[in-house]
């Protein structure tokens, strides 16, 4: 799943020279905010998705990272030995974040939990147009025995397939988590972007918060924006994950708060060190992993946080629509052969 040399050879292939036109090496004094960092989280987050990389390239770092040592100065060492950092594509950089939903459901129906969440149909294949978000809310799929749970509100199953992964507190107290297990083949398609488009709101004025409380004031026509994004996700339960783990992200590990990063695998490998530099209200430099994805990002300098679990994660989360740079560390080798010039 994007390892670094399937990366390399696509991205050489699919667009030759001109990727490399596209590529600049940096230095580590390019890097803004670099010194003031603490690359221990990172080098962490870093070690725990290392093994899945096998390309050669990868496997004499991966050893060295079990051996760094657990100062802030011996981290920033680690990577300034191993790596060079690289742009790829062209800043400015779009960020957005995500986070991990919790949510009150039930694993019955009843008419407060009335909205269900499903589970993969077994006749779906990867890659395959199945029904759409539409005819599934209008009941493709019922009677068939797939729900996982139930929830409270139809919103928030919504916001649940953005995320694509939550935690659901049961009425007894338990907590069952969910996560990513498939979707329907459908584009993804932004309903903020509708929202624009149909003029109830200005680009300025979008976010999470802004397309919830416009749903629920207008329910018909909140319903049939939804439904605008033919995407749907489904949903597997997750019984032995750690209730201090975070959910499990496109590498098959759980990913970690403010240092794991969703990104586009055509462009950046997944499992690679990324430097970032978000601007905006709350500005953000800081070293990152890349070990998710999302439908919705597409593009070298494109990209969404993960801030954590919960409803203040949440807010955060939904407030992030910022610009910036993207900077991958590849290893030396990579990074060369990438950009030869350099």
């Amino acid at each position: 799943m994007g390892a670094a040399r399937a990366f390399l050879l696509a991205a050489i292939l699919a667009v030759g020279a001109a990727m490399s036109a596209q590529a600049q090496i940096l230095s580590f004094h390019d890097l803004d905010g670099w010194e003031e960092d603490d690359q221990r989280a990172a080098l962490k987050v870093f070690q725990d998705s290392c093994d899945l990389l096998k390309e050669p390239e990868w496997g004499p770092i991966c050893k060295f990272a079990a051996q760094a040592g657990a100062s802030p100065a011996s981290a920033r060492k680690f990577f300034e030995l191993f790596f060079r950092p690289l742009v790829i594509g062209t800043p400015p950089a779009l960020f957005t974040g995500y986070y991990e939903p919790e949510l009150h459901g039930s694993l019955t129906r009843s008419p407060r939990y009335a909205w269900p969440i499903y589970g993969r149909p077994p006749e779906l294949r990867d890659g395959m147009q199945f029904h759409s978000r539409a005819a599934i809310e209008g009941g493709a799929l019922r009677g068939r025995g797939l729900e996982l749970a139930w929830l409270e509100d139809p919103v928030e199953v919504f916001f649940l397939q953005i995320q694509g992964s939550g935690r659901i507190r049961l009425p007894d107290g338990r907590v069952i988590r969910v996560g990513y297990a498939g979707k329907n083949g459908h584009p993804y398609r932004s309903v903020g972007q509708e929202m624009i488009r149909r003029g109830t709101h200005t680009p300025d004025q979008v976010s999470a918060q802004a397309i919830r409380s416009w749903v629920r004031s207008n329910p018909g026509t909140g319903m049939d924006l939804l439904d605008t994004n033919p995407s749907y996700v489904f949903f597997r339960r997750l019984p032995d994950l750690a209730p201090e783990k975070g959910p499990i992200g496109a590498m098959g590990r759980s990913i970690t708060g403010m240092r794991s990063l969703a990104v586009d695998p055509a462009h950046n490998p997944l499992g690679a060190p990324i430097w970032i530099e978000k601007t905006g209200r709350a500005p953000l430099h800081r070293l990152m992993v890349a070990q998710d994805t999302g439908g919705a990002i597409k593009g070298a300098q494109r990209a969404d946080i993960f801030y954590g679990t919960g409803d203040a994660a949440g807010d955060a989360a939904g407030a992030v629509k910022d610009g910036g740079r993207m900077v991958v560390l590849l290893p030396i080798d990579l990074a060369y052969a990438l950009y030869p010039e350099g």
